[in-house]
């Protein structure tokens, strides 16, 4: 498939379609015309027949290393969101949780590294695989607040989510299957093949059944709040998330990169 930028689309089995983040010179930070065809290229999935499941990757060294705070955040939002307070906060939460919406699966498969925004994405997909030596953790988290689509309190043990929160915690992705980041870790080498054969399997079953299981799960979720902790969270974020924000991109990423100690993160993510 062809008309993307920032994406690329490929069928990767019968059913089955890949996704891959397509801005590897960038660590695949997560623009806003990024988001915007991620999204429309997950929609149109959903109304499409050949397609039954899609993986969800990244090109080059990691999976994503966050939202591009080198771009202009606020310009070519791909969605209105009102503006009451924190508005990005608000803003990519409602995009991410477009993704639980969906009918048909989203597999998010994690190499090298997910950090900040990469995370968050992962958090947005159904499934979640991990190379055994991936690196997952939000940095931000350190300096600036709360996530901006913070679902960790409603998928992890409150043990695990406030270690990530407050202690910087850099998981690897045998350590996030063992808290629920994801669901299992397997050697890099495998891992493309066996997110495939999980992928494959998904696309076996019949659509129906899938979107209506789907949806279950993700309704057990709402009753337990889920959607309410990530909005509360957005609600919070006028505070020092703002503030640093504020401070400029620049200023941010040496901030970012400080906090983390991090695998090659450079001034465009956050």
């Amino acid at each position: 498939m062809s008309g993307y930028e920032f994406i690329q689309v490929e069928e990767a089995a019968p059913f089955v379609q890949r996704i891959t983040l397509n801005r590897p010179e960038k660590r695949n930070a997560i623009s806003n015309p990024l988001r915007a065809e991620l999204l429309a290229a997950l929609q149109g999935a959903d109304g499409d027949d050949a397609v039954r499941v899609t993986i969800l990757c990244g090109a080059g060294p990691c999976f994503s290393s966050g939202y591009d705070i080198k771009s202009d955040l606020g310009a070519d939002q791909p969605y209105f969101t009102a503006d009451t307070g924190m508005q990005w906060a608000k803003h990519v939460s409602q995009g991410w949780m477009s993704i639980w919406d969906l009918a048909k699966p989203v597999i998010a498969q994690i190499h090298g590294y997910a950090m900040a925004g990469g995370l968050e994405l992962a958090g947005a997909c159904d499934l979640a695989y991990a190379a055994s030596d991936a690196q997952l953790s939000h940095p931000v988290l350190r300096f600036a607040g709360l996530p901006d689509f913070a679902y960790f309190p409603a998928m992890l043990n409150p043990r695990h989510a406030m270690e990530l929160h407050i202690a910087g915690r850099v998981y690897s992705g045998e350590e996030a299957e063992r808290v629920g980041l994801v669901n299992q870790a397997f050697p890099g080498g495998e891992l493309p093949a066996r997110v495939l054969e999980i992928a494959e399997t998904i696309a076996q079953t019949p659509p129906a059944v899938v979107a209506v299981n789907k949806r279950f799960v993700h309704s057990a979720m709402e009753a337990q709040g889920a959607r309410a902790i990530v909005r509360t969270a957005a609600d919070l974020q006028n505070g020092p998330h703002l503030q640093a924000l504020g401070a400029g991109g620049a200023d941010l990423a040496a901030l970012v990169k400080g906090a983390q100690g991090s695998p090659g993160d450079g001034p465009e993510e956050g």
